[in-house]
């Protein structure tokens, strides 16, 4: 038995079965390349969900983190710590917005908004007692909490969880006019992902996300912006409201924010919606220590510099010719995406999504599929164009193009 064979065998001899992971068990990473425990070198294009838009082992990433390691990784927020007032005031900042509620993981985030929006409905709108509705969209994922997935569309995400949190109405993604429809007196909060990922990397129809921005400004409701996979440079810009010039009045941010070494994730809005807490009501033990601020406060910095998202609007350009290639050739029934993020559906003649990405690993190049036919592509915006081009011309290869 190989080293890789052992290592599967006793991970799901004792762990869980809730993940169905490509058989290859990872021992190092550096930029866009990760080795095997049998030393066999892996391009990845999947980049953790967009967890490690700046790659592996970056290491202006790593070293704040070292040199934060040696002076304190956790305090609670029973008390005050040197590096939050910074964390805060500089997220805001790069948001456009007054406030930062920090948690850890996306789905964490996602609940924090969505108590964000019941407590402002009720405080500030003036929604009467358990009344609050949140729109959402049909194939959205949110995360896997019981709560979240009370308003998934994915049969595998609600099978057997119920009974599940009242309080939600979806409606199809990019469809105006249910949307417009499906608002009421007592809807407190839209809540899109301007891209979704787990669907696919779905792109909503051009003019929508304005045009949702502006029925929730005119019936006082919140727009909140789901951007855990989509933000912080993937698109090609820090957010990918921003190509539809869209300002939402809620980001909930997560992923990338860690900088692929620990979990750090936010909601992100104005004093007047962040405002209507009060000590006790939300918390989070790790939310906001010292380790996590250190190291998003360097994925600011370096998102600051505009560098990230330039490459990542480059190299996604040339990513979307080179795909748009291959449904020329029928091998590939279509693509969609920005930025460096790409859902490309498999024609059924040359293989399921999951038979795809298993030929790409034994090439050494690993990716994930979706819902049965989809690849999902979405490198570390660090990844050379070389680099690109190898593991495309891999997935040509795969494909008999």
């Amino acid at each position: 038995m190989t080293a890789t064979e052992s290592l599967i065998a006793a991970a799901e001899a004792h762990s869980a079965p809730t993940y169905h992971p490509l058989p290859v068990v990872v021992a190092s990473a550096d930029g866009a390349w990760m080795t095997d425990v049998e030393g066999r070198r892996y391009l990845d294009l999947l980049a953790g969900y967009s967890a490690l838009n700046f790659g592996h082992g970056n290491r202006r990433l790593i070293d704040a983190a070292k040199a934060q390691l040696e002076r304190l990784t956790l305090t609670s927020r029973a008390f005050h710590h040197d590096r939050f007032a910074a964390f805060c005031t500089e997220l805001a900042e790069l948001c456009g917005m007054e406030m930062v509620l920090p948690m850890n993981t996306g789905a964490e985030a996602v609940e924090s908004a969505v108590k964000t929006a019941r407590k402002w409905g009720y405080r500030v709108k003036g929604v009467f007692a358990e009344m609050a509705k949140i729109v959402v969209a049909s194939g959205n994922f949110h995360g896997r909490t019981t709560t979240v997935i009370s308003f998934s569309t994915d049969p595998e995400a609600r099978a057997d969880f119920g009974p599940y949190t009242p309080g939600f109405e979806i409606v199809p993604y990019g469809d105006l006019a249910a949307m417009r429809e499906a608002l009421t007196e007592n809807t407190v909060a839209v809540l899109l992902e301007p891209v979704q990922g787990e669907s696919g990397v779905i792109v909503p129809p051009a003019g929508y996300l304005p045009a949702v921005r502006e029925l929730t400004r005119e019936r006082n409701i919140l727009f909140i912006a789901d951007e855990i996979q989509s933000g912080l440079g993937r698109t090609g810009k820090t957010f990918a409201c921003e190509h539809e010039g869209v300002v939402p009045d809620v980001y909930v941010l997560g992923k990338a924010l860690g900088g692929g070494i620990v979990p750090v994730s936010a909601v992100v809005s104005s004093a007047d919606v962040l405002g209507v807490f009060r000590p006790g009501e939300h918390g989070s033990t790790f939310g906001g220590n010292p380790l996590a601020c250190a190291v998003a406060l360097e994925v600011i910095a370096m998102l600051r510099s505009g560098e990230f998202q330039a490459r990542a609007a480059e190299l996604g350009g040339h990513l979307h010719r080179e795909l748009a290639a291959l449904v020329g050739t029928g091998r590939v029934s279509q693509v969609r995406g920005r930025g460096l993020w790409a859902g490309v559906d498999i024609n059924p003649r040359y293989g399921t999504g999951r038979e795809v990405s298993e030929k790409l690993m034994d090439r050494g190049v690993l990716v994930k599929d979706t819902h049965g036919s989809t690849v999902r592509i979405a490198p570390p915006l660090v990844i050379s164009k070389e680099d690109l081009d190898w593991g495309l011309a891999q997935l040509r290869n795969v494909l008999g193009a």
